[in-house]
């Protein structure tokens, strides 16, 4: 892959100062040192993604994003897959961890793999590099580890990071298996310092207490500074984790969340965050979003700094080609373009977020706005029907008798209430 984004904003000093007002550093160690680093020099830093999903999701990529833009600065990425880590698990803030298998950590391994290497250049004069930390550990007996690595982590510090003692804290405890988790993360941190000379650890705040466990254990055996660079959890302005709508992450992979969906997400975020969502998640410049700031200011009613978060983030995550084809599917599924005109894996990608039904050519218009839960009732159908509210295909149904008889590519059909809401059918 050939990094197309620009290079750091030449609005800024320095990259240390660009990730400042982006809203990037959370915390840091050795601020003075890191940023002239940043700044001036050439350094090799990590992350590491556990494959316990499928899939990536907008979490991970605030982290990926913030290596592509050390990386298009000049220094060099490794994306570390937790091959063994994935088989523990980091300790969540309630219960246990499920174990997944061996086989399914390796199935998933190979997933986020792929998907971290889409954003990242593995050629030219700082290239990434891509490892899996079972490399190390596989061969490691448990007596080796406990000799060479355990001896130099004292229970009492290991017991104050805030997710262990929030787990010690809870009805359910802590298992040894995550209680140790902090110790491999400490480990991996040490071999990439030896086997690459990496000097820095990127990782999200709410992951500070692993983070420093690494820091730590290369002071200890090897008498060297290294630094951590954690960003902050991102939130919308009520408070509320962003990325989550009741409980569902928005992931990275397409089959787990369409290049549609994908767009609608950022298509629909409140005023009072674009702007923050347009630093952290895209590569427009200072002056580029100031003027986006203004919109919203001005004219907040075009969206205009919406489109563009949304335009730059699916063509970053997925392609332009098919953040193109959502905006396409999102005009002709209102009325705006003609539904002919898009491809068949445009529409049945846009038509996977809408609730459904299947029914055979010939089935009531009215009986399917109640199939589909646009309507409670075939009387309160028909009667949307009548005042002019109902389409199929975009065109309006004007027979309160009227039937399904067309479909589109894929053998779907789109039918709309009023101006806003849908529904897919399926020919059965």
């Amino acid at each position: 892959m050939t990094i197309s984004n620009q290079s750091n904003d030449k609005s800024f000093k320095g990259l240390w100062e660009e990730l400042q007002w982006r809203g990037l550093v959370a915390i840091s160690t050795d601020e003075a040192e890191l940023s002239k680093q940043l700044n001036s020099g050439k350094l090799t830093y990590y992350i590491g993604f556990d494959p316990t999903a499928p899939s990536l999701h907008l979490g991970n990529l605030v982290q990926l994003l913030v290596m592509r833009r050390l990386q298009l600065a000049g220094h060099n990425p490794i994306v570390l897959i937790g091959g063994s880590t994935g088989l523990v698990g980091d300790p969540r803030p309630t219960a246990e961890r499920t174990l997944n298998t061996k086989e399914t950590v390796a199935e998933w391994v190979e997933k986020l793999s792929k998907q971290a290497s889409r954003f990242l250049d593995f050629s030219g004069s700082n290239p990434a590099s891509l490892v899996n930390n079972l490399d190390w550990t596989a061969s490691l007996s448990a007596i080796d580890f406990l000799r060479e690595i355990g001896k130099h982590f004292r229970v009492g510090k290991m017991l104050s990071k805030e997710a262990v003692s929030a787990r010690l804290n809870s009805e359910h405890g802590i298992s040894y298996t995550e209680f140790s988790y902090q110790i491999l993360q400490g480990y991996d941190f040490l071999e990439l310092f030896r086997r690459n000379n990496c000097t820095l650890q990127l990782g999200g705040s709410d992951q500070w207490g692993n983070l420093t466990s690494g820091s730590d254990l290369i002071h200890k055996v090897e008498g060297k500074s290294v630094h951590l660079l954690a960003t902050p959890l991102i939130t919308n302005s009520d408070g509320k984790k962003f990325g989550k709508s009741e409980g569902n992450a928005v992931w990275l992979d397409a089959e787990l969340t369409s290049p549609y969906a994908f767009y609608q997400f950022w298509l629909n975020v409140e005023d009072a965050d674009v702007v923050d969502r347009l630093k952290v998640f895209t590569f427009l410049s200072k002056s580029e979003i100031e003027e986006l700031e203004k919109q919203v200011a001005s004219a907040p009613h075009l969206r205009e700094a919406q489109r563009a978060l949304a335009l730059e983030v699916t063509s970053l995550v997925h392609s332009p080609e098919a953040a193109q084809g959502a905006i396409q599917a999102s005009k002709a599924l209102f009325g705006q373009a003609e539904l002919t005109d898009l491809s068949e894996a445009d529409l049945l990608s846009a038509l996977s977020e809408l609730p459904s039904t299947k029914a055979a050519k010939g089935a009531s218009i009215a009986q399917l706005l109640v199939d589909t839960g646009l309507e409670s009732s075939v009387s309160a159908a028909r009667r949307a029907i009548k005042e002019g509210g109902v389409y199929l295909n975009n065109e309006k149904v004007a027979d309160e008798a009227a039937v399904f008889d067309q479909v589109l590519a894929g053998n779907a059909a789109v039918l709309r209430r009023g101006k806003k809401t849908l529904a897919a059918i399926y020919l059965s």
